[in-house]
């Protein structure tokens, strides 16, 4: 009997270019980035990760899971693998809600809280998490994450 071996590998695709100067410490610059690659108009919950460096410009994105309509699930492990081999500094969690509005769920709220534990565990802060539909939500700018100090610069 045969078993398929693979091999992994970190592929570079560039997608867009973006104004070096236009860092995302501001939630309404990450928003403008999550708009231009359209990322409102997924029809089902995409959960993406934007890996920022030291002066919180964006390196490189990814897709972290595609949910259901109204859901989507991942883990932490899923969420730092490529930020770490992509040297992040820092990250954004950013994730659509199809129906349009910008409210946490409870999951949400609970997911968010786990990935931030996780974050200072490997080293890599979650600077902000936004959800994207008609307009924006920031856990950051509405008090639902803390602020450090080195965060915004």
């Amino acid at each position: 009997m045969k078993k398929s071996i693979y091999r992994y590998s970190l592929k570079r695709t560039k997608v867009m270019e973006f104004r070096e100067s236009e860092k995302l410490s501001m939630p309404q610059n990450a928003y403008r980035f999550l708009k231009a690659i359209r990322l409102h108009e997924e029809e089902q919950e995409n959960l993406i990760v934007l890996v920022l460096d030291v002066k919180n410009s964006v390196k490189a994105y990814y897709t972290v899971c595609i949910g259901l309509i109204d859901t989507s699930q991942s883990h932490s492990r899923e969420v730092f693998r490529q930020a770490i081999l992509s040297g992040a500094s820092r990250i954004i969690l950013a994730h659509n809600h199809p129906s349009g509005s910008t409210q946490p769920s409870s999951d949400d709220i609970k997911t968010t809280d786990a990935m931030v534990k996780a974050g200072k565990i490997i080293g890599i802060e979650i600077l902000d998490h936004i959800i994207i539909g008609n307009g924006y939500y920031s856990f950051r700018e509405t008090g639902k994450m803390e602020a450090t100090d080195d965060c915004i610069s």
